[in-house]
């Protein structure tokens, strides 16, 4: 078998290709190894060229992905997962929004309505390691926001 057909059947059995994905390149693969093929040779560096960035990709993402483990490791057990925005109106909630604690800083500058002294409070409450409501605003006509780290 193919080094290529076999990275492919591969990428396929780990689930990082999906069968209908994979589809193609195996039929370009088994198309580029008959003979009678006309430029099966260029076909077939094309397709190794392709399988290459794709597993170039999947290496990359496999480093974000044990990053992304390590940085939780280091917040240690006890340390939230994410930030919770809600938002009620006349006693409905609006917003029940969700944000990983490692986008914190990214996500605060987009969120409308929270001004630089809350910002600054939520990030030391998210660095302290705080869990629980950090923010919680009602007034009497049932409106309210609440942010809090779970």
């Amino acid at each position: 078998m193919p080094e290529n057909l076999e990275t492919v059947l591969r990428l396929v059995a780990d689930g990082t290709l999906t069968p209908e994905q994979a589809a193609p390149l195996i039929e370009a693969l088994t198309r580029a190894e008959r003979p009678e093929s006309e430029g099966g040779d260029r076909l077939h560096d094309r397709i190794g060229r392709h399988m290459a960035r794709a597993q170039r990709s999947v290496e990359r993402a496999q480093e974000r992905v044990e990053r992304a483990r390590e940085r939780a490791d280091e917040r240690g057990p006890g340390r939230g997962r994410q930030l919770r925005i809600r938002v009620t109106e006349h006693g409905r909630q609006v917003v029940n929004l969700r944000i990983p604690i490692g986008f914190v800083d990214a996500a605060l500058s987009f969120v409308p309505g929270i001004g630089g002294d809350q910002s600054e409070r939520i990030r030391q409450a998210v660095e302290a390691g705080t869990l629980g409501p950090i923010i919680q605003v009602e007034d009497p006509d049932g409106d309210s926001v609440v942010i809090s780290v779970e």
